[in-house]
């Protein structure tokens, strides 16, 4: 007979998950602009980060508005190791990983060369989060709020629509 521990998770822990997300990704574009000398492309990068904080902030109201039900804790915590772990694995998965990051942004690139990657990356770290979540989704019973995930890739797919649109203007109109 072989057992496996299970962790199921709760749709506010994947809020909170969501939340460090967006964070990393306000730190990601606001390193990508320190790192742009184009005035439009770093004002682009800024507005990128004004968008992920703002994404926070929808994602902290979607949190607020859950059923107390989709808040219950799924497994007996009581030193709070659980959110530890998430914020570690949000820091991890997406917008964290600082060998990439540093490798993108390294200066030894031409300004048109560093912005085709930034954006690529961001539309890679996307679709990385968009799989994360899918893969969270399955972790968390119907009772605690599986639907609600559903939001969150929602709004992450939007993110890769605006992101590759902006890509493909930008190198249409060759950044200099």
């Amino acid at each position: 007979m072989e057992y496996t521990m299970s962790y199921d998770f709760n749709a506010d822990e994947v809020f909170e998950i969501a939340e460090q997300i967006e964070r990393n990704g306000v730190r990601f574009y606001r390193e990508a602009a320190e790192n742009i000398s184009d005035a439009s492309v770093h004002s682009l990068f800024l507005d990128l980060a004004a968008m992920e904080a703002e994404h926070e902030k929808v994602f902290a109201s979607m949190r607020a508005d859950l059923a107390d039900e989709e808040r219950e804790p799924t497994v007996f915590d009581p030193e709070g190791e659980a959110a530890l772990y998430l914020r570690a694995l949000a820091d991890f998965q997406v917008f964290g990983k600082e060998e990439e990051e540093n490798f993108i942004l390294s200066g030894d690139l031409i300004e048109q060369e560093k912005i085709r990657k930034i954006l690529k990356a961001a539309i890679g770290l996307e679709k990385e989060s968009i799989v994360f979540y899918l893969g969270m989704k399955e972790l968390v019973p119907t009772k605690f709020g599986k639907d609600k995930i559903d939001k969150i890739i929602k709004e992450e797919m939007g993110h890769i629509r605006f992101l590759s649109g902006l890509q493909k203007k930008l190198l249409a109109t060759g950044v200099k």
